[in-house]
């Protein structure tokens, strides 16, 4: 079976020791085109039983994988990088039909970076000391043992990636659960491992609900550690669920990222910059910059810009070259977002565009105009809770020490951003700021800074170096 031209042995099963097997499920999940609204593929509904199967065959495989030489292993990681290179047009055709993020953003993020996370990994792994000298110790780096990896629906293989990678290169074993309604490039994904040579066990692929499959790997007591990518509130379930064995938990949650525009900032281009990070992949990113933080004295002038470049954003086919804003993933999520949108309305904001109807000519696939709403209030729905959708909210201050506090007047802490023409004034309001990462004057990501957050977005880092030390434990030897 295949779906844009991307071979995969079976959508309806499951990748466990090496081969593709028959999940004990008796029902499929369907796959959705979110431009057309059609089926695509249907994935099997995978079980607690086959959390085990895959379990069991990663417990199997993992002594044998931690005893190949690190050297041998980031080798293998960086194979599969070139696999996924060399597949990156298809998978990037794949993965706008499956996501709906349009193809040039599929090509340079949704594809592009998990392709140097994989092929990067020797780089990476040769910054850890492996072991070390202490006194009278040696401190050696093991691996974790066997990772549950679980993924959301909005960067697919990125964030599959962001575990796999590190975690294969430290030597420990993973089963992966996808989200039950993008999972087709973690089936990609499972095939370029195998061809990479990755030995039988080592990754291991369940597909299925979260309640089910995801629970069941989360409770399982044969897992060394869960990495799980989500909302705050499934995170705290996994959490929860993990604690009755005290495995370790790496959570990457949620985010209402702060975007503070200082009175020397260049307002045209951070206004601009601003947008694009809160309506890339049509605002489906936890880290997106969905508060703008203003002068007062400069929110007429914001206001203008903004309304303007909204317009730049018109929803359309994600397949067509131009096109800078795709549908949302799903009907609920389209609803949910448009919801949001109707609840700042309610809320007495200012709509400065957009709006809660279908853009023009899209009645068809699960589209949100784009949306920009001024004189929020910090503590309404739009100001507080995360919409996962293009709805950006300007917030005006009163001076500086304002803008900090009401940046750090979330329960979230992921990401955010600080415009200056004063470097040194930017930087420093940008460690006042409780958020894992922030960007100076749109400052760029970069993969290979670590990544998650303070507070309810999340504990401890992904990507680069600090991302691998995740997947080790340190062991000392007296001598």
């Amino acid at each position: 079976m295949s779906a844009q031209g991307v071979e995969v042995e079976r959508y309806d099963e499951i990748y466990v020791g090496g081969e593709w097997v028959a999940s004990s499920a008796t029902e499929s999940l369907a796959v959705v085109n979110p431009t057309t609204e059609e089926p695509i593929a249907r994935v099997a509904a995978g079980t607690a039983e086959d959390v085990d199967r895959a379990v069991a065959a990663a417990v199997a495989a993992q002594p044998g994988w931690a005893e190949v030489l690190p050297e041998e292993r980031v080798a293998l990681v960086a194979a599969i990088g070139a696999g996924l290179a060399e597949r990156g047009e298809v998978l990037a055709e794949q993965l706008t039909t499956e996501v709906g993020a349009p193809i040039e953003f599929s090509r340079a993020v949704q594809i592009g970076v998990p392709t140097f996370t994989f092929s990067t990994m020797p780089e990476v792994a040769a910054q850890l000391d492996w072991s070390v000298e202490i006194g009278n110790s040696i401190v050696w780096r093991e691996p974790v043992g066997v990772v549950g990896a679980i993924t959301p629906w909005n960067y697919p293989l990125h964030l599959a990636a962001a575990k796999v990678a590190p975690a294969l290169a430290a030597g420990c074993t993973v089963v992966l659960k996808p989200s039950e309604i993008k999972p087709l490039t973690a089936f990609a994904l499972a095939e370029i491992c195998a061809e990479a040579g990755l030995p039988a066990g080592v990754l291991n692929l369940v597909s299925g609900l979260g309640p089910v499959a995801g629970e069941a790997m989360a409770a399982h007591p044969d897992l060394d550690m869960i990495s799980f990518t989500g909302s705050t509130a499934a995170g705290r379930r996994v959490a929860e669920l993990a604690a009755a064995d005290v495995k370790r938990v790496a959570l990457e949650l949620g985010g209402k990222s702060a975007n503070v525009l200082l009175d020397d900032a260049d307002f045209e281009a951070a206004v601009g910059d601003g947008i694009e990070k809160c309506f890339a992949n049509a605002g489906q990113s936890c880290n997106a910059l969905t508060r703008m933080l203003v002068p007062r004295a400069k929110l007429a002038q914001v206001e203008e810009i903004a309304a303007g470049a909204c317009e730049a954003y018109v929803a359309g086919d994600p397949h067509d070259e131009a096109t800078r804003l795709g549908p949302l993933v799903s009907a609920r999520q389209q609803e949910r977002v448009r919801g949001f949108i109707r609840a700042g309305i309610e809320d007495g904001a200012r709509l400065l565009a957009g709006g809660p109807e279908a853009p023009a000519g899209l009645e068809r696939g699960y589209f949100v105009r784009p949306t920009v709403f001024s004189e929020v209030a910090n503590d309404s729905r739009i100001g507080r809770e995360e919409v996962f959708g293009p709805v950006l909210s300007i917030i005006a201050y009163e001076g500086e020490e304002d803008a900090v506090r009401i940046a750090n007047e979330s329960g979230y802490g992921l990401a955010g951003g600080v415009w200056s023409g004063d470097e040194k004034r930017a930087i420093a309001v940008a460690r006042r700021l409780r958020t894992g990462q922030v960007e100076i004057n749109g400052g760029a990501f970069n993969p290979l800074a670590p990544f998650g957050g303070f507070r309810e977005s999340g504990n401890g880092r992904e990507l680069g170096r600090f991302g691998l030390e995740e997947y080790t434990e340190l062991k000392a030897i007296q001598l």
